[in-house]
């Protein structure tokens, strides 16, 4: 059987973001399991109008739908903003429908509280997607994971978390690739 593909989406497209820095990590941890093709998927790469806005640049559309449509399972890298998700996350993920569905995900968060409530929400998000989110949920502070809060330092025991999150990352996918 080929192996899953799980794209790492960074959901912030901000000017002076920290998620490249943790969707980098992350990636890095992944890769060394050898146990899946994982995939930084950028949503700033996207040119994605406001949904059911008119006349905005939708040239990004197609090649997002591809881009979500052929990964097997996700991680999120989410910050929290006013204690919920970022709009261009919210507004990307709302852009496609069947592409997310029947799909795993796990969620790696930041944020003075680790950016426990942005992933509650993603959560209830993700339900309505038809995404089966994983229990483990790495969640990182901005106090002790981050130096002056922009460079990513992450303590050790963040590793541990991220692949016990991809431990159940990979066999959620590979169940709910037989049902797609």
């Amino acid at each position: 059987m080929a192996q899953l593909n799980i794209g790492i989406i960074l959901g912030s497209t901000r000017e002076g973001r920290v998620s490249p820095q943790v969707g980098a990590w992350v990636k890095e941890l992944a890769d060394k399991r050898g146990d899946a093709n994982y995939t930084i998927i950028d949503i700033a790469d996207y040119k994605l109008p406001l949904l059911g806005e008119t006349g905005g640049d939708a040239s990004g559309v197609a090649a997002w739908s591809q881009a979500v449509g052929a990964q097997d399972g996700f991680v999120f890298i989410v910050q929290e903003y006013n204690h919920s998700i970022t709009g261009a996350l919210k507004n990307a993920l709302d852009f496609l429908r069947e592409e997310w569905n029947n799909k795993s995900a796990g969620i790696v968060s930041y944020g003075s509280v680790g950016g426990a409530r942005a992933a509650e929400h993603l959560r209830g998000i993700l339900g309505e997607l038809s995404v089966a989110d994983v229990r483990v949920h790495p969640a990182l502070s901005l106090f002790t994971d981050f130096e002056n809060g922009t460079d990513f330092k992450p303590k050790e025991v963040q590793a541990d978390s991220v692949n016990q999150m991809l431990d159940q990352v990979i066999p959620w996918a590979t169940a709910l690739k037989t049902i797609r």
